[in-house]
């Protein structure tokens, strides 16, 4: 990932830049259903479904389907350093749509993928002004833990990185392990078969479960580590580039898994791909940053209306593959 070089004179009119690295944030939200009563909510729909059970006899609000959540950042700037690689980004994702960030390499798109789910703070010399919040709540709020965060908003990779030596099923049970969940049995079976099912995986592998993640194939392990994200129940599923090292037939299943996924979390994802863009995303940004400056958006809204009719010149040069 690159980033231009921002202009040292620009960080001197925002607002004094917070150390990524200084609080650590929290429960994201005080209603926020944990994983093993979100997967208990799909065990009891599934019993009513095939008749094991009666609506009645399980209550109705354990059949309630947890809530979709919004995310939005508020005058997000970052640096790197003394460099400067985002200004004043603003932008709402609406729950249960799935949202596209678009740009030429260098603008931001990544970095403030990072910055939504508390990532950007990894790298020591890392900094940042402005807020992210899910359903009004501030991740960065000096009272928030991390560990909250990170089970909200899941992330997705460029490159797959499951465990390799780790079996499939315990690939899928590490975020559990991770953040301290506890689970039955007959909880984690239902959980790696459900969240293998969500990733369109589970008939490829429901068969070789103990074999090991890394004996799957490029596109088999990127879809085991959508599966590893959904196990935590999160609200927002970040996806940085996760079809640019897959082959056609995978990318295919990866975006089919997309819009179903959309049914059950908000989705971000950060594509160099405008025909995937115009295929699973509702909402487009388009991030751009000219030459010794920040990066920003240029323009956002509606997909289609960007691709077809935008407002912005520069827009429709990038969409049309005129430069970047």
């Amino acid at each position: 990932m690159t980033d231009p070089v921002g202009n040292d004179d620009l960080t001197q009119v925002l607002p004094a830049p917070r150390s990524a690295i200084a609080n650590q944030p929290p429960p994201i939200a005080a209603q926020r259903i944990d994983a093993a009563s979100a997967v208990a909510i799909r065990q009891a729909n599934d019993d009513v479904l095939h008749g094991r059970a009666s609506a009645g006899s399980i209550g109705t609000a354990l059949l309630e389907r947890p809530p979709l959540a919004s995310l939005e950042a508020r005058n997000i700037s970052a640096w790197f350093g003394d460099h400067q690689v985002l200004d004043r980004v603003s932008l709402e994702m609406p729950a249960g749509v799935i949202t596209s960030l678009i740009g030429p390499s260098g603008c931001g798109k990544s970095t403030f993928l990072r910055i939504l789910n508390r990532m950007h703070e990894l790298v020591p010399s890392a900094s940042l002004a402005g807020e992210v919040l899910i359903d009004g709540v501030d991740i960065y709020d000096v009272e928030r833990k991390l560990v909250d965060a990170r089970k909200a908003i899941g992330m997705v990779f460029q490159k797959p990185n499951p465990f390799p030596a780790m079996s499939i099923y315990d690939n899928v049970l590490a975020g559990l392990k991770l953040t301290g969940t506890k689970a039955t049995r007959d909880t984690r079976d239902y959980l790696v078969e459900s969240c293998l099912t969500k990733a369109g995986l589970w008939k490829e592998v429901k068969d070789r479960l103990r074999a090991p993640g890394g004996g799957l194939s490029g596109g088999q392990q990127q879809r085991l580590c959508i599966a590893r994200s959904l196990a935590v129940t999160p609200k927002i599923l970040l996806m940085d580039e996760p079809c640019s090292a897959l082959d056609p037939t995978s990318t295919r299943v990866i975006e089919e898994t997309m819009l179903e996924l959309a049914q059950d979390v908000t989705i971000v994802i950060v594509t160099h791909n405008m025909q995937q863009a115009q295929r699973v995303s509702t909402q487009c940004a388009f991030f751009l940053a000219s030459q010794g400056t920040p990066g920003g958006i240029v323009e956002h809204g509606d997909t289609d209306a960007m691709f077809s009719d935008p407002v912005d010149a520069r827009t429709f040069d990038y969409v049309n593959g005129r430069f970047g």
